[in-house]
């Protein structure tokens, strides 16, 4: 099973560098395909000992990507938008992997 989270991980992340040159319009399913991989990253790969670097992590990432935006200003306006759209893809990658982490977190806590 740790194979498919470690697959899930490194498919998803080059997955989402790529897909920051596909235009925002057909981004759709492809975003629903990092959400799932980013699920079975958060399920099968993150150990207990792995979840406050992964969460601080992710919530570098998701921040970045939230602020994307403003990398759209960068010139030449292509590397600009590939850097805003591979950024937030990624955000769009880790949030879920994130969310099910940080519950697996809080059920530990609440077992002890």
């Amino acid at each position: 099973m740790a194979k498919i989270g470690e697959w899930a991980f490194m498919v998803g992340a080059i997955l989402a560098i790529l897909l920051g040159f596909v235009p925002a319009d057909y981004m759709g399913t492809a975003t629903l395909v990092l959400v799932v991989l980013g699920l079975i990253m958060g399920l099968l790969n993150v150990t207990e000992k792995e979840t406050t670097p992964f969460l601080v992590a992710a919530i570098a990432l998701i921040a970045t990507g939230s602020a994307a935006s403003n990398l759209s200003i960068i010139k030449p306006e292509m590397l600009g938008s590939f850097l805003a759209s591979a950024v937030t893809n990624l955000a769009a990658f880790v949030a879920p992997g994130a969310i099910v982490v940080a519950l697996k977190a809080i059920m530990a806590l609440a077992k002890d």
